[in-house]
């Protein structure tokens, strides 16, 4: 497939791209990958205001007279969903409580870190920054938009009522494990989470007997606020897990107290993809061409994206950036393909699948119109070695462009690329100089 042609686009949509401009805009002649549809030859993808209005074959197509028209070539598909991320630099849960829903990876990340336009670069336009897995819950996360942003706010995916939208972080196994008051074994993790849902539970027990009687009411209490969330639905919960045990552990007590639950990691998923697909919860899974690091991930698998898809589970994938770099996103799609996960599979994985993780699906993840006019153009197939990401588009503004040098310098390296970018991984935190 020729390089993509994009000079005239970028001239002709300058700096600040298209996002809120009345009239439309026209892509012609690359070919779409709407995900939830059949790939489109010599497609044609029209935007307006932000939003997708129309996608489809050009002979089809009804483009609006007063449409501005851009002639590309290579591939257009959405913009890439990343379910799990630490980019940003974000922390949440210090070393004083094993449990710690009350914390905000919002009050924490820096919206001006390199690692925020590397993502760009990388083709993503959403992801789910989450807090370290050093805690049994370090923390709520927060889904953002990688729009060009000075503040948190400006990134922030809000609901009708204008509240920013975010799951809450959980783990088990040995990340969690350590000196009181954290637990030493896996059985009193278990416990101390029980008991953390129960007191949640007795909680919203006293907020309900009082009613709109502010002097009955208790004290207000930001943990178990968060935990209560979870328990109404309000909060989805986003667990690292890896051993098949820990899985299991997890899908026991989400069905004990009814919470919604997305499995993240799950490097032992291969070995209890029946249990999982009967719980219907969805996973979202790393993919690693070097895996190691630590014992209970050593049945880690690259099969097991294919696998889980087999056995009927909704599959995600996600960079944990900077485990994997938000660059090589694509790379992971490929990864699956080659470990036996259907192409179909793999390209949903990364965007529509990760959506519902989110429960953004009816915003993002594909091409359709409605959604958010968020999406990349590919110099040729994105599972190909030699694609590059030319150009990220958020809600119609261009916020990456390759032919851009400062642009280029996040997709490629070099020096000044990573200066000032934190990494927080709940134990493992440092500044790349």
């Amino acid at each position: 497939m020729k390089p993509v042609v994009i000079l005239s686009l970028f001239l002709a949509l300058g700096p600040n791209g298209i996002r809120g401009q009345d009239k439309p805009v026209v892509f012609t002649g690359a070919r779409i990958l709407p995900i939830t549809g059949p790939p489109i030859e010599n497609g044609v993808l029209i935007i307006q205001g932000g939003k997708i209005v129309q996608v489809g074959p050009l002979e089809d197509a009804n483009i609006p007279s007063d449409a501005t028209r851009h002639e590309v070539t290579g591939v257009i598909m959405p913009g890439l969903v990343d379910t799990h991320s630490h980019i940003g630099g974000p922390s949440g849960g210090d070393g004083s409580q094993p449990i710690q829903p009350e914390c905000r990876v919002l009050d924490s990340i820096n919206v001006h870190d390199p690692s925020i336009q590397k993502a760009q670069a990388g083709g993503l336009t959403t992801v789910n920054v989450m807090p370290g897995s050093g805690h049994l819950s370090s923390g709520q996360t927060v889904y953002i938009k990688l729009r060009d942003g000075e503040s948190i706010e400006d990134l922030l995916i809000r609901d009708d009522k204008g509240r920013g939208l975010g799951g809450l972080k959980m783990a088990n196994g040995t990340n969690s494990q350590r000196k009181p008051p954290f637990p030493g074994t896996r059985g009193k993790s278990a416990a101390l989470v029980r008991q953390a849902y129960i007191d949640a539970l007795a909680y919203g027990e006293k907020l309900r007997a009082a009613a709109d009687d502010v002097s009955k009411r208790p004290k207000r209490d930001l943990r178990l606020e968060a935990l209560l969330e979870v328990l109404k639905g309000r909060r989805v919960v986003h667990h690292h897990t890896h051993r098949a045990d820990d899985i299991a552990t997890v899908l026991r007590i989400a069905k004990e107290f009814g919470f919604r639950v997305v499995l993240h990691h799950v490097s032992e998923g291969w070995k209890v993809a029946k249990q999982i697909a009967e719980a219907k919860v969805p996973c979202s899974v790393i993919l690693l061409d070097s895996p190691g690091g630590k014992l209970e991930a050593i049945g880690l698998r690259a099969e097991t994206a294919g696998i889980l898809e087999r056995a009927g589970v909704d599959v995600s994938i996600h960079t944990d950036d900077p485990i994997t770099d938000s660059r090589l996103f694509l790379r992971s799609g490929a990864l699956a393909v080659r470990a036996g996960m259907t192409r179909k599979g793999a390209l949903a994985a990364l965007t529509i699948a990760g959506a519902r993780a989110l429960d953004l699906d009816k915003r993002i993840g594909s091409l359709e119109p409605g959604k958010d006019a968020d999406f990349i153009l590919l110099s040729g197939d994105p599972f190909s070695v030699k694609t590059k990401v030319m150009a990220t588009w958020v809600e119609g503004r261009k916020v990456f462009d390759r032919s851009d040098p400062k642009d280029r310098l996040w997709a490629v390296g070099g020096w000044g690329a990573s200066q000032g970018q934190v990494f927080e991984l709940g134990c493992l935190t440092g500044e790349i100089k």
